[in-house]
């Protein structure tokens, strides 16, 4: 598949990697299909393709954390809210649940850094996403799997964290399901590191044996 084109906030850092900002997201999910079959869906937004970082490419709603948002978890929390208000016109209630799901820092290799923070939220009843025309032009709901499939068609440009978070949402059938099994879960930030030649590079995560030191 042909790579995806690249802003110039991706473009390679040289010198002394630059300090990731605090982001957040939502990864928002709904009971997708008719009442007797709720299979779990997701709501992924296009960035516009005038972006400086990652145009034209399906995310979770999200954005840096504001001053105003707060510190710490809180205002990790402020802000993926806020973002999915602005981004995508749906809000959330103060007592919706927000459950932590991952947390991803940008590698080193790229100017602009974010430690994102992702969320998992439940969609209110009938709210159906608006894209704003500004940061974002398209919006829809994409069962998992479908839109891994359209990433490997062509069809969706995906960031690889957003590739990672719906592949482990793929076990499960429903949103119900997918909530349940994250609440009490333990989040590490996960760092990818990029290694190789810039001819020939790959990214390894945590864990893989060649993830440098």
């Amino acid at each position: 598949m042909e790579e995806r084109h690249r802003g110039p906030a991706e473009a390679p850092n040289l010198g002394e990697p630059a300090v990731p900002r605090p982001a957040a997201s939502v990864v928002l999910l709904r009971r997708g299909g008719k009442h007797e079959d709720r299979a779990l869906e997701v709501l992924l937004l296009k960035r516009t393709e005038e972006a400086k970082f990652m145009p034209g490419v399906w995310v979770f709603p999200g954005g840096a954390v504001d001053p105003g948002d707060g510190e710490d978890e809180t205002g990790y929390r402020a802000c993926a809210v806020r973002e999915l208000a602005e981004e995508a016109g749906i809000e959330l209630a103060l007592e919706e649940e927000l459950i932590l799901f991952s947390r991803w820092i940008t590698p080193e290799v790229i100017s602009r850094r974010f430690d994102a923070w992702f969320f998992l939220a439940l969609a209110p009843a009938h709210t159906p996403p608006k894209p704003d025309g500004v940061e974002t032009t398209d919006a829809g709901w994409f069962e998992p799997a479908r839109a891994l499939e359209a990433q490997a068609a062509g069809e969706l440009a995906l960031a690889f964290p957003t590739v990672k978070q719906l592949e482990s949402l793929l076990p499960f059938k429903t949103s119900d399901e997918a909530l349940a099994a994250n609440r009490s879960r333990t989040v590490e930030p996960i760092l990818p590191k990029v290694i190789g030649t810039p001819a020939e590079h790959r990214v390894v995560l945590p864990g893989d044996p060649d993830y440098p030191a």
